[in-house]
């Protein structure tokens, strides 16, 4: 495909996703995009997946060198934004914080917590004063269309869940877990703040995809200690199943955005 057609949907790679369309088959090429707000993590694949061009990029890059504090959120969104992108999936690596979600489930989250501090979490910085809205902050009709294809490829897939996101790039202390749990969200993560509100901000619609890898310290008390070998193991040992997901999901995305007020997000005061 030529990177003259405008891309419609963003793909965003989590730890041990490091690439998209080599396995398919199809056609892909890569180019580099530059941003106001600096590089992205890495050079961006296109290619073409049933009726959408789709851009791919790893967000940790693909050898894993930018940590989650560390990552251009900005300049990530802001190129996927610059291709065309109407819709970015970021699938993630997450820990559980509750019993009945379980490692090798997959989470549609519906709400995020901000537990991070020092990121570059918006794109207005004024002068004109814009107040975006974050209160429903991932597109319901891409989380209705991803927990459909899970159900029909047979997937223990949780309908919703809080995902609460930390800083890093330490992992939580059992009182910080076991305080997560008592509020009674469902995943921890470290890098969907800003990502989601960042994709909202363009008016593009945000689906996240948490594969729960592990349970997170707190959980019951008695859990081994979380580590990122671990993590990046069990995420690789699924990636398959979340590939194959990815690509019903897309199939199944309208041209056309028809449920969601994604784009919409922000107003001026």
């Amino acid at each position: 495909m030529s990177t003259d057609k405008k891309v419609n949907i963003g793909i965003i790679g989590g730890s041990g996703f490091y690439s998209f369309f080599e396995e398919s088959g199809n056609p892909f090429e890569e180019i580099t995009v530059d941003t106001p707000y600096g590089k992205p993590s890495d050079p961006i694949t296109i290619g073409k997946i049933y009726e959408h061009n789709v851009a791919f990029i790893p967000r940790h890059g693909r050898d894993h060198r930018f940590l989650p504090h560390t990552i251009n959120y900005r300049a990530n969104i802001w190129a996927l934004k610059s291709l065309g992108a109407t819709r970015v999936i970021s699938p993630c690596a997450a820990g559980s914080l509750q019993k009945h979600v379980k490692p090798g489930d997959f989470v549609i989250c519906n709400q995020f917590v901000d537990w991070t501090d020092g990121r570059k979490n918006t794109f207005f910085e004024g002068p004109i004063c814009v107040h975006p809205s974050a209160a429903d902050p991932y597109c319901p009709e891409l989380r209705k269309i991803a927990i459909e294809q899970a159900k029909k490829q047979g997937i223990c897939v949780h309908e919703t869940g809080t995902v609460v996101v930390i800083n890093g790039p330490r992992f939580t202390t059992k009182s910080e877990s076991k305080f997560f749990t008592n509020q009674g969200w469902e995943v921890i993560n470290m890098s969907q703040y800003p990502e989601v509100h960042l994709v909202r901000e363009l008016d593009m619609c945000p689906l996240t995809i948490a594969l729960i890898t592990d349970y997170d310290a707190g959980l019951v008390g008695d859990v081994p200690p979380v580590t990122h070998q671990e993590v990046t193991k069990v995420f690789k040992s699924n990636i398959s199943r979340l590939k194959k997901l990815l690509l019903s999901i897309i199939e199944n995305i309208p041209v056309e955005r028809n449920n969601c007020e994604c784009y919409n997000t922000s107003h001026t005061s």
